[in-house]
């Protein structure tokens, strides 16, 4: 009897293939122009990225983009955990008949290369990986489209199964715990669980009643049939995870959201938070941010060092990032779980 033969596609958001104006420019470029991103009408979101966001935000992106290069000798951070991640898989699979692949959602190594490989391979069974714990649409959502859409077009379409986020997955959790043990965190004045930020709208849409919003969920407090999928209740509901294997009350912590375009996100902003706190008087904050299992630009960057000015700038003195799950060997073992779960 055959064995039955596996593909397992690792798949994240993806990254510019070097930090030069003109790969930054195609990265943005096709991130933005995905209509799960900037859900908008198809004219108006043309004219907004192509007319206004790439042409001046690109210059910029690639300054940041060469500063992250830097700070982890020349390469992405994100391709680096990201390539580890599927190598230490591929040894917990070495002897299950499985074969794991990682592509981007955006840019190289694109899912559609990856995935007319996968095709040639004739594997019986396809599991679909998306590394976003909680799901959103412009995230999870967008990936999984993104896949479907190429392989509905094969001839033969193998078994498909899809695992759409792992918020609670006991390694996941744990591999964030762990790495928080280099640091003494009753010696910081407050602790931050910054997330990706979302418009509010996105979030909204995972409610099928047009009166029916985020806003009228418990979703800061419950974690429920009808929220389940909202990417700020499955938020709320990794922080209270870790909040308690953390040993940290409500008032030692608060839950925000970076990275937003408008005023009309989800809030509060993680940004003005950390302003907030260094008027208070604080000196030293804890940061995590569950959102990323990799470290990378908004990690490094954003949280590692636009947030560490902005809270000088406000009387405090440190902020400091507790590192993403990356390839530590508690993650390993949740995605190892996870996959096995549905082999």
């Amino acid at each position: 009897m055959l064995k039955k033969k596996i593909g397992l596609l690792l798949l994240q958001l993806g990254t510019p293939d070097s930090p030069k104006t003109s790969d930054v420019r195609r990265y943005l470029s096709e991130f933005l122009n995905d209509p799960r991103v900037i859900d908008i009408p198809w004219l108006p979101r043309k004219l907004l990225v192509n007319g206004i966001i790439v042409p001046f935000r690109a210059p910029k992106s690639a300054k940041i983009y060469k500063e992250l290069w830097d700070m982890s000798n020349g390469i992405s951070p994100l391709m680096t955990h990201t390539e580890k991640v599927k190598e230490l898989l591929q040894e917990r699979f070495k002897n299950d008949n499985v074969t794991v692949e990682m592509a981007m959602r955006y840019q190289n190594p694109s899912m559609d290369s990856v995935l007319a490989k996968m095709k040639t391979a004739n594997y019986d069974e396809i599991i679909i990986l998306p590394l976003f714990p909680q799901y959103a649409s412009a995230s999870t959502g967008s990936a999984v489209e993104k896949a479907m859409n190429i392989i509905r077009k094969w001839w033969v379409i193998p078994d498909v199964k899809i695992i759409s986020q792992f918020w609670d997955n006991e390694g996941y959790i744990e591999s964030i715990v762990d790495n928080t043990k280099q640091f003494d965190i009753k010696s910081y004045d407050h602790v931050l669980f910054s997330y990706h930020g979302l418009p509010e709208r996105q979030v909204d849409k995972v409610y099928e009643e047009e009166t029916d919003l985020c806003g009228d969920q418990p979703c800061e407090t419950e974690l429920n049939e009808k929220n389940k999928f909202c990417y700020k209740a499955t938020c709320y509901a990794t922080t209270r995870l870790l909040a308690e294997k953390l040993g940290l009350k409500e008032e030692d912590y608060t839950v925000c959201f970076q990275s937003r375009l408008d005023k009309k996100w989800l809030e509060p902003f993680s940004d003005k938070v950390v302003e907030e706190w260094g008027k208070k008087g604080a000196k030293r904050l804890l940061a995590f941010s569950p959102a990323f299992v990799a470290d990378c630009l908004e990690t490094l960057v954003e949280i590692g060092e636009e947030y560490q000015e902005i809270f000088e700038e406000h009387g405090g003195e440190k902020v400091q990032l507790v590192p993403s799950s990356n390839s530590h060997p508690r993650f390993i073992d949740g995605l190892e779980e996870l996959v096995r779960e549905r082999m």
